[in-house]
């Protein structure tokens, strides 16, 4: 079976149409008025968005239902308020997680004195029950000198977000699932198979889009399909360490 990478390149994304002043939003899937029914979603990820808020500007009290909104601060920070009554602040390396269910409205805005950036990521759940719920897990509470870490597991999308941190010159494996989604936060990354899985010979990886698959800069991201080939491996490329989120997915 020959891999299937996909790779987006940051600049490939879609801008958000007409938004509020202060605020630039780069979409990697269908949103909003920009529809293209090849890139719809991907398993169970139907959005992945970056956000850019300048000092007092934000996103008004809107609704969500049926979806698991996860949030990724990388820069400043966002100030969260939600109808189930959970009002906090989300800073660099924080996880917020919420769970629409059946309906919430939330507003989010940037009230600091900094620019905010983050990343939002969009999932559909396995069935459409429940309630709402909403969780924040804090930068401190993670292992802050692991390679892998595992920072959140949605079981109602069968869906693991895995934050990888890699060094110079040590590779790193790729989380193993079914489908995987590829995010770089900052820094150059390289991947392909891993040598003991790659003899010589073997079949190249499949790559969409005319993207080399081998090497991702900040922004980009690649969905990686099934594969029977084995790992791949993922190492920073250059002298300066990167950072990575991983969506690992049953499909």
């Amino acid at each position: 079976m020959v891999r299937v990478i996909d790779v987006r390149r940051s600049g490939d994304r879609y801008r958000g149409s007409e938004p509020p002043s202060g605020i630039s939003s780069l979409h990697a899937f269908s949103f909003g008025r920009h529809y293209d029914p090849d890139n719809l979603r991907f398993g169970p990820l139907l959005a992945c968005n970056e956000e850019r808020l300048a000092p007092g500007a934000g996103f008004d009290e809107h609704p969500h239902s049926h979806t698991e909104i996860v949030t990724w601060v990388t820069e400043g920070e966002l100030t969260h308020q939600d109808s189930t009554g959970h009002t906090t602040v989300v800073r660099p390396g924080d996880v917020q997680h919420l769970s629409a269910a059946s309906g919430v409205r939330h507003v989010e805005r940037n009230d600091g004195p900094a620019p905010l950036a983050f990343l939002q990521m969009w999932l559909a759940p396995l069935t459409w029950d429940g309630t709402p719920a909403y969780s924040l897990i804090r930068r401190e509470d993670l292992p802050q000198d692991h390679p892998d870490t595992v920072v959140l597991t949605l079981p109602a999308a069968a869906a693991t977000l895995h934050h990888l941190q890699l060094t110079p010159g040590r590779p790193q494996p790729l989380p193993e699932a079914p489908l995987r989604y590829v995010h770089v936060l900052n820094g150059e990354v390289r991947f392909g198979p891993a040598p003991a899985e790659a003899p010589s010979g073997a079949p190249e990886a499949e790559v969409r889009h005319g993207a080399p698959a081998a090497e991702l800069g900040p922004g980009d991201s690649a969905r990686i399909g099934a594969s029977a080939e084995g790992p791949l491996t993922l190492m920073a490329h250059g002298e300066t360490p990167a950072e990575l989120l991983v969506w690992a997915m049953e499909g």
